[in-house]
């Protein structure tokens, strides 16, 4: 498969990095040729063994921005994947949710400590009485599920959620569930009073400066919105859901998706110093699965993180299945030595974000049909590693 290749760097001529315990000066141009090449290198194979369309990598490194652009973005037109090409990023967008909620805190519009039942009255007096904010937000509510049932749609999920008794008590127990961030986002917009949707996109979203990132793919914008192709290698796009805007409903390009690892990593170029306060607090951990440390929407490691630990904690499963956990009290606070990533996917997309927060560096990768997650993180794990020196 031929690939289409376009990189975008701003920045300084220079930038120092260190990312496996030593430190070197490099140009720009050898950061791009080494990222240019560990890029191709892992994108190419994956696009061939997956049949993926289209791709799209963009890397940032101690403020300086790279973007590559790989294939198509519809298989039917022939129309190739660019800068504004935007892709479906599935459950990634949950860390934009955490980030709304973690306003709404900062703010003093709800507590984290709160149960739903305080901002969805139709709640109060069901399980979710003994289930915190907090709970919702790290999947720990006591085993709602990876999926509403096909029979829940926006209308009966509040029904849903009322005829819903758990498993386990609250706080004991992981179980990765759209229904549970679902939740957590709709109350957090309803403690702010005004619907999910319009606070992302006419609020979070332009004070975080992306200005390519919606839910709603405007009319003006359906030419940038890629085909996603399902595993038969047909076009398909995600189709609404309860609670979908608040789970995976995020459509974005590469370049706005790194620009809020920048913004997750160094929120100074951000106006609103309450957003870079709940910004940083989305990276509080809250419990521990194994080596995998549950922020709100984002997942983290202690860093330096081998490979099979990134692995282990992105395995089905952590992914599918109930884990005790053990709840990390107080809770830790953000640090700066910490891999931070998260995974998205829809019916026709596979996406994957990480960072580092010390070393200021971090990788998105986008793509128009989903493939397994362990080869997003080896792809990831390698261009980040790339940054350090030629990969072998």
């Amino acid at each position: 498969m031929r690939n289409s290749l376009a990189a975008r760097s701003i920045a300084p001529a220079t930038v120092a990095v260190s990312i496996l315990g030593t430190c070197a000066v490099a140009t720009a141009d050898d950061i791009e040729s080494r990222l240019r090449r560990a890029a191709d290198e892992a994108i190419v194979p994956i696009m061939e063994t997956y049949k993926v369309p289209g791709m799209a990598v963009a890397v940032t490194v101690q403020g300086r921005r790279y973007v590559f652009n790989y294939g198509v973005a519809s298989v039917e037109s022939g129309k190739k994947v660019d800068d504004a090409t935007l892709f479906e990023i599935g459950s990634i967008s949950k860390t934009f949710t955490a980030t709304l909620a973690s306003y709404a805190r900062e703010t003093g519009a709800l507590s984290f400590s709160d149960s739903p039942g305080k901002y969805v009255p139709d709640l109060a007096g069901s399980a979710f009485d003994k289930v915190s904010l907090l709970n919702l937000a790290t999947y720990t509510a006591g085993g709602l599920p990876l999926q509403f049932p096909d029979d829940v749609t926006q209308k009966n999920a509040i029904a849903y959620y009322r005829d819903w008794h758990p498993n386990h008590a609250p706080g004991t127990h992981r179980r990765y569930s759209n229904p549970s961030i679902g939740l957590f986002g709709y109350a957090a917009a309803a403690s702010m009073g005004a619907p999910f949707d319009d606070l992302m996109e006419r609020k979070l979203f332009p004070m975080l400066k992306l200005f390519n990132t919606y839910i709603h793919v405007p009319e003006k914008r359906m030419p940038d919105y890629a085909h996603g192709y399902s595993k038969a290698g047909k076009p398909v796009r995600v189709s609404p859901g309860a609670m979908d805007s608040e789970a995976y409903g995020v459509k974005t390009s590469a370049s706005d998706l790194i620009s809020f690892v920048e913004a997750n990593m160094d929120g100074r170029g951000l106006d609103d110093a309450t957003l870079r306060r709940a910004i940083t607090a989305t990276h509080t951990g809250y419990y521990r699965v194994g080596g995998m440390v549950q922020g709100l929407g984002w997942e983290m490691y202690d860093y330096p993180v081998e490979l099979d630990g990134l692995l282990a904690g992105n395995s089905p499963e952590i992914s599918y299945k109930s884990n005790a956990v053990e709840a990390l009290d107080p809770p830790a606070k953000p640090r700066e030595d910490t891999w931070i990533n998260k995974t998205g996917s829809t019916g026709g997309f596979g996406a994957y974000a990480a960072f580092v927060p010390e070393r200021r560096m971090g990788v998105v990768i986008l793509a128009n049909k989903a493939y397994p997650i362990p080869d997003r993180v080896r792809v990831a794990y390698r261009i980040m590693a790339a940054i350090d020196g030629p990969s072998d």
